[in-house]
């Protein structure tokens, strides 16, 4: 394993330099090159250890993963991703459940000039993948952990990335809510009279689909370390 590899741009940036007077090109640096200003002396050291911990696959000793696992993990990524995408598409609140698990139901955002009530949804919304996603991805790197010797150091280059890049992918996505914002103003109509309400309903539109793409960009991590598990397995079918 290595890091000099591309990555490809993801849709959350696409999306958000879709809205910035220039369009910026893709990086054209490997995965290295880009993670170099991230990371400090002791943030270097702490990865290149854990990244030269990653040896060769052990010879002769299968998993003791199985399809079952693969399948079982995969279900609760579907699981997450589907509540998660549910909460989006509804605004932020919570599907109907038993009145004793129910949670407090979240307003529809009013009518209301400003752009409040969008980065109130927008808040909660990362909140909510914070907590779920975070679950899954230490359950994950747990199952891979006890997997097998090579997955178990995957999943502990896994935590030290986290570890090490986390705090910054926070500060990150936390400017999100500045571009969905300058937005919203390209959108609004200068005069009162002028606002017939339409511009909301695409400014709607394409809150959701902000909110889409940074799910998927937070679920990554946690799809590349399912992909490991399932084509470990299956070498030893």
């Amino acid at each position: 394993m290595h890091l000099h590899t591309s990555l490809s741009r993801p849709r959350l940036v696409q999306l958000l330099a879709g809205w910035t007077d220039g369009a910026s090109d893709p990086p054209r640096q490997d995965v290295a090159e880009q993670l170099a200003p991230w990371l400090g002396v002791p943030d270097a050291i702490a990865l290149h250890a854990a990244h030269q911990g990653i040896g060769a696959p052990a010879r002769g000793q299968a998993p003791v993963a199985g399809v079952q696992l693969v399948q079982a993990l995969d279900d609760e990524l579907k699981r997450v991703r589907a509540t998660l995408e549910q909460s989006v598409a509804a605004g932020g609140r919570p599907a109907r459940r038993s009145a004793s698990a129910r949670l407090p139901a979240e307003p529809a955002p009013p009518e209301a000039p400003g752009f409040g009530p969008w980065q109130q949804r927008h808040s909660e919304q990362q909140r909510r993948m914070d907590m779920s996603i975070e679950a899954l991805r230490a359950h994950v790197r747990e199952s891979l952990a006890r997997a097998s010797p090579r997955l178990a150091q995957l999943a502990a280059l896994d935590g030290a990335l986290h570890a090490i890049l986390g705090a910054r992918e926070q500060r990150l996505l936390a400017q999100v809510p500045a571009f969905l914002e300058r937005r919203f103003e390209q959108l609004r109509p200068a005069e009162q009279a002028d606002d017939d309400g339409r511009w909301r309903s695409l400014f709607e539109q394409e809150f959701q689909a902000v909110l889409r793409a940074e799910l998927d960009l937070r679920l990554q991590p946690v799809i590349g370390l399912l992909d490991a598990l399932s084509n470990e397995v299956k070498t030893w079918q």
